[in-house]
């Protein structure tokens, strides 16, 4: 909502202010890209943006950048398996809350020049308590991969959805894979496993989808995801990117 009236305000006669605006990095880089274009934007990243319209916009170049959540699955990815992987292209900014969550969990973070570093060290990650929230908070987009990260950490576990309701339908295929959940309401408690076994799994929606994949990758034997249409509408060849790491993953076809 912010983005389009954002777009709408740099064309319209006159001030638009736009009050209790989202503030995530993208919204910053979407005026970003209209400011090069001509716009008169001020208070991106702020909860009150100011638009001043114009008569026109002009082309521009500008690079867009990485998709937050697809950035923080990827980051969660070696979190769950073990292993390094540089994400090429990222900055510390973008992964936000993740970023100090994950190092609370005992996980190894860099920022180098060329993106970012995941390590997971030697033996299970910590528990954590995490709640959703608005941005800056933790991403409800992110907590079903979380949830899998932490069916195999060291100990009891609370993840608080605040933002959706019924966010939590993943939770029972996780336990098909050997995961301790217990669901009540908006809170979900993990009791973490020494390790996840795979089983054939159902996709209920885009994250969980994914989160089920990340599962996946740590479970001992096959674990088979069905209705995959809900990964492709927010990870692009996500089977090739993980193979690429050394992931033994594959697509099934009819």
């Amino acid at each position: 909502a912010t983005e389009n009236a954002l777009m709408a305000a740099t064309l319209a006669k006159g001030t638009t202010v736009l009050k209790n605006a989202a503030r995530e990095p993208e919204i910053v880089d979407l005026a970003d890209c209209l400011r090069a274009m001509g716009a008169r934007i001020e208070g991106d990243g702020t909860s009150e943006i100011t638009v001043e319209g114009v008569a026109a916009l002009r082309g521009a170049t500008h690079p867009v950048i990485a998709d937050r959540i697809e950035l923080g699955t990827y980051m969660l990815a070696p979190a769950i398996a073990g292993g390094t992987v540089e994400l090429l292209g990222a900055r510390r900014v973008q992964a936000g809350a993740l970023w100090d969550r994950m190092e609370e969990a005992g996980l190894a973070l860099e920022e180098t020049s060329r993106g970012i570093v995941v390590t997971r060290p030697d033996g299970r990650v910590k528990p954590l308590h995490v709640i959703t929230e608005p941005y800056p908070g933790f991403p409800t987009d992110l907590q079903a991969q979380l949830m899998a990260l932490l069916t195999l950490a060291e100990g009891e576990s609370v993840l608080e959805e605040r933002i959706f309701e019924n966010r939590f339908m993943h939770a029972p295929e996780l336990q098909r894979m050997g995961a301790r959940i217990d669901v009540h309401g908006g809170v979900a408690k993990i009791r973490g496993v020494p390790a996840l076994k795979g089983a054939p799994v159902m996709a209920t929606d885009l994250r969980a989808s994914v989160s089920l994949v990340l599962a996946g990758l740590a479970a001992e034997g096959e674990t088979v995801v069905g209705r995959i249409y809900h990964l492709d509408r927010g990870y692009e060849r996500l089977e090739e990117k993980l193979s690429a790491c050394g992931a033994d993953i594959r697509r099934l076809r009819d």
